[in-house]
This record gives C-alpha cells, sequence and structure tokens, in this order.
C-alpha cells in the first residue's frame, strides 16, 4: 500500500440527516473524495439520523468486521397506531387506545426485550429472499415469511413517558431492527405502536463525536475531507489489535 491509498483510506463517520438514503450519503461522498471505492457499514431508513459509518479506500476490507459490532440507539415509541411498515413512514393500519396503559406497563414490556430474544424481520428491510429485497416485494403488496432472527439488547433506558410517546435508548446487536422492537413493545401492551424518531449514536467504538455534518461532506475541502477519516492505524488501536 503506497502513502497515498494509506492517507485516503479510513473511515469517515457522517451524522446523517432524515430524508436520505444511506446510498445517497455513499453517492455522496464519492464526488466530493473522488474516490469511487467506498461503502457504508449499516444501513440508516431515510428516517433515521445519525452515525453512518463510511468505509474509503482499502478501509473497505475491514467494512463485515465493522458492521458486526453492537450499536445504540435513541428512539421515540409511539403507542396506539400500528402502521405497515413498523415506523412513522408507513400507513396506519391500526388504532386503539392507550387510556388503559401505565406507566408501570411501559417499563414491564420493555423489560421483557432484553437479554437475547428472536425478531422476525419487518418485510420493509433490505433482507433478500431468492436474491430479491423484502423491501421491493412490500412495494408490490407481497408478504412472505421470514425467520426469526436472534438478537439481543444489552442495555436501555427509558428516557421520557408522556403517553402516547415513549423516548428509549437501546444498546443491541447487529441486525437488530429497531422498528420492530417497537412495534413488538406495542403489541405486548396490546395497544400497538410503531416508531417515530430513530437516531443512531454508536457502533462499535465509533459515536458523533468526530462525525461530520452532510453539509461538510457535500462543501468540504477535498484534503479537508480526507483529515477527518479515522485511519486505519486508529482503528487497529481502538480495537486493541
Amino acid at each position: 500500500m503506497n502513502r497515498e491509498e494509506i492517507m485516503q483510506s479510513g473511515v469517515l463517520l457522517v451524522d446523517k440527516e432524515p430524508g436520505m438514503t444511506s446510498h445517497d450519503v455513499v453517492a455522496i461522498a464519492r464526488r466530493s473524495l473522488g474516490i469511487k471505492k467506498i461503502g457504508h457499514c449499516g444501513t440508516l431508513d431515510p428516517m433515521a439520523t445519525g452515525l453512518l459509518m463510511l468505509v474509503v479506500g482499502k478501509a473497505t476490507k475491514i467494512q463485515d468486521l465493522l458492521m458486526s459490532e453492537d450499536k445504540e440507539y435513541v428512539g421515540t415509541l409511539s403507542l396506539g397506531a400500528t402502521t405497515s411498515t413498523q415506523d412513522k413512514e408507513g400507513e396506519i393500519l391500526e388504532e386503539r387506545s392507550t387510556e388503559e396503559v401505565t406507566e408501570e406497563a411501559v417499563r414491564a414490556a420493555f423489560g421483557e426485550f432484553t437479554g437475547e430474544f428472536e425478531q422476525i424481520p419487518p418485510m420493509v428491510s433490505a433482507i433478500k429472499k431468492d436474491g430479491v429485497p423484502l423491501y421491493k416485494l412490500a412495494r408490490k403488496g407481497q408478504e412472505v415469511k421470514r425467520d426469526p432472527r436472534q438478537v439481543y439488547v444489552t442495555g436501555y433506558e427509558i428516557t421520557r413517558i408522556d403517553l402516547p410517546e415513549v423516548d428509549f435508548v437501546v444498546n443491541c446487536s447487529k441486525g437488530f431492527y429497531v422498528r420492530t422492537y417497537a412495534h413488538d413493545i406495542g403489541q405486548t401492551l396490546s395497544c400497538g405502536g410503531h416508531l417515530s424518531a430513530l437516531r443512531r449514536t454508536r457502533s462499535g467504538k465509533f459515536n458523533l463525536e468526530r462525525a461530520i455534518s452532510v453539509q461538510q461532506l457535500k462543501e468540504g475541502e477535498r484534503s479537508e475531507l480526507f483529515n477527518s477519516l479515522v485511519t486505519l492505524a486508529e482503528i487497529s488501536i481502538m480495537r486493541g489489535a
């Protein structure tokens, strides 16, 4: 690896804005950095904000390794309505009263989803069935059987209960769907629920402290953007290698 390759390889931390896909951010980075070899570690839904890790240059070789680490999210659960996508972007399928829901019941419901448990991935997800992403089938109105996945929650905190809204922080495994977490808690409370806000605040050892904004990514000097990279050497030290 020559010096230029080393200087142009690493992880770029971006604070994603709402309304854009993870691929949109990758496309902006490719234009701004003048490099095609860029990928991302873990898709963020368009409605979600927060930490999107871009692997640049030689760092694409450790993409799978970085994606396998635990993550932290801050979210809002809205009780009383179930949606087709398990979040606020979908159509409301059913509405129920939350008058009978108590703070104690909310805390108990969250308590049921700790440690290891199974989640059934939502139809609106990037998981593939016979080579076709589920979200593409969902757009056609198709629903297929999805196998439950083993996931885990290492910790959570309820930061606000103002029914029908509940704010929370959750630390979870790779492959964890926060939308499904919100949906399942709503089902446990017998009133339904969906995810109405989501922000990723940590992935493995990385957080938002060194993240740049999408605006900075679009308008920043190329040299400054390369200086913002977490280098391969830094990543090696962070991971204790």
